[in-house]
């Protein structure tokens, strides 16, 4: 069953014309066949050479017909299903869905209101603010678990989320080895392997390092997820001025050859293996050297990495809900409405990194918790509205002519409830009435919710037996890192 969110058509939002998106094609297909890219993983080596590349140690141009030929092979369309099996988002075009981001090393504390390191249990209050919450579609870990062995601190993170909800997961790992024990793990969740690859309820997040370099690590998360064909992100993580031109089109024709050459090695691997193209392009703040999550360079960046994803007619990762203040604050609301709306108004597909601040370095579960709530406004600017006999209503107006009231009126009782957003956390009281009630900031209502939740909230999306069977892959992969 389709969730809400996916009968939304987004009203389009673009910035290049079709002229200028081809323009940076044809850059990132020049980079490809003259610079070239680096590639570490030998696999992939072999399988780049065998498929028609120039190799050269670890350098490899590609000609564009192996790309052009990776574009047709690649699914226009990826489902992801919920831990019970139900599919739940559907990656077209125009499809938007919201969800956190990852590993993020420092965590407001909800009760003291201190920053402080980020632990397993952190990504477990997220796991279950998220199942709590009606607008965020999929999870992603958040905190890193640092008190718990790093080795495993990844599939301890798996862990967490994937028995707090049932929602779709994107998730991280160490390496291949962790990829696999993940794999192995959602197996045993969905009842085999071969369930897992029908129905996914997860995706992969891997990275290129720019400029234009595959890693080992990287690489082979992405040869093992079309071996598995699992859904996989491979995104470039680019600042402009520092891994990649300074200027916005330079930016956008690297990373998008970056993007391009992981999708031919991809595809290589296993023609029709489910890839999800999207990025980073941002910058490197000139003062602080630090890479902004939402200097609105990056955001118009996505806009176009987007309109490049339709135009590939690939599935889209975007970014969105996301800020630079170092608190949640005016700042971080403002940031996270700008940059969701734009995110989704592109039409971007799996739209992350919903609740970060601190530049990608600090979790807020209230942040998360006030994000929810912008998430709908955007939905209800998504959804637009209709121009029929009905809604004009001509008939009604009529009705109730010069000096009348529209309160009472049937039609006004019929529609208020689908026309009219109604916000949950936002105020809207008087300054009195808001004042006499405590006079709370919305961040302050934030994190009031967020207790709320957490309250008596149960870890109950798998059965026991699960579990149980999750900390054996788990033990078994200590044990293991123990004995290297």
């Amino acid at each position: 069953m389709r969730t809400n969110s996916s009968s939304y058509l987004s009203p389009q939002f673009s910035l290049l014309s079709n002229d200028q998106l081809e323009q940076i094609h044809l850059a990132s297909l020049e980079i490809l066949d003259s610079v070239g890219v680096q590639v570490d993983e030998p696999e992939a080596l072999e399988l780049l050479g065998r498929g028609g590349a120039f190799v050269d140690g670890d350098r490899v141009k590609i000609p564009a017909w192996m790309v052009q030929d990776a574009l047709a092979s690649a699914p226009a369309r990826v489902v992801l299903s919920n831990s019970k099996g139900e599919r739940s988002l559907f990656l077209e075009k125009n499809r938007p869905y919201f969800g956190t981001g990852s590993d993020l090393p420092y965590t407001i504390d909800t009760y003291t209101g201190k920053k402080r390191y980020s632990t397993k249990k952190d990504v477990e209050n997220a796991a279950l603010v998220v199942d709590a919450l009606p607008n965020i579609d999929f999870v992603m870990s958040m905190g890193i678990a640092t008190d718990v062995p790093a080795s495993v601190s990844d599939l301890r993170q798996f862990e967490a989320m994937v028995t707090c909800t049932s929602k779709p997961i994107v998730f991280t790992s160490h390496h291949r080895q962790g990829l696999l024990d993940i794999l192995e793990m959602s197996a045993v969740i969905v009842g085999g392997k071969a369930n897992l690859q029908q129905n996914p309820f997860l995706a992969c997040y891997s990275e290129p390092i720019s400029p234009l370099r595959h890693t080992i690590d990287g690489t082979q998360k992405l040869l093992t997820c079309a071996e598995w064909g699992i859904p996989v992100i491979y995104t470039p993580g680019l600042m402009a001025g520092a891994t990649g031109p300074v200027t916005l089109a330079g930016a956008v024709a690297v990373a998008n050859a970056e993007l391009l050459s992981g999708l031919v090695i991809h595809q290589l691997k296993k023609r029709g293996a489910p890839f999800i193209y999207g990025g980073t392009a941002t910058i490197m703040d000139m003062r602080t050297t630090l890479l902004s999550y939402a200097a609105p360079e990056m955001h118009l960046n996505q806009v176009v990495i987007t309109q490049l994803g339709q135009k590939y007619n690939l599935p889209i990762f975007g970014i969105g809900g996301c800020s630079d203040s170092p608190i949640l604050d005016e700042q971080a609301t403002a940031e996270a409405m700008y940059t969701l709306l734009l995110a989704g108004l592109s039409g971007a597909n799996l739209i992350h990194d919903v609740g970060y601040v601190g530049s990608g370095l600090i979790l807020s579960l209230a942040s998360i918790v006030i994000n929810d709530e912008l998430v709908s406004m955007v939905r209800r600017t998504l959804r637009s509205y209709e121009v029929n006999e009905e809604s004009l209503a001509l008939s009604v107006i009529a009705q109730v002519g010069p000096g009348g009231e529209f309160v009472t009126h049937e039609h006004t009782l019929r529609h208020f409830k689908e026309e009219l957003w109604l916000p949950r956390l936002i105020e809207r009281r008087k300054y009195e009435e808001w004042h006499d009630g405590g006079s709370r900031t919305l961040a302050e209502r934030a994190n009031e919710v967020v207790k709320q939740l957490l309250s008596g909230a149960e870890k109950k999306a798998l059965p026991d037996d699960v579990c149980q069977e999750l900390q054996k892959i788990i033990k078994f992969a200590e044990k293991r890192y123990e004995n290297q």
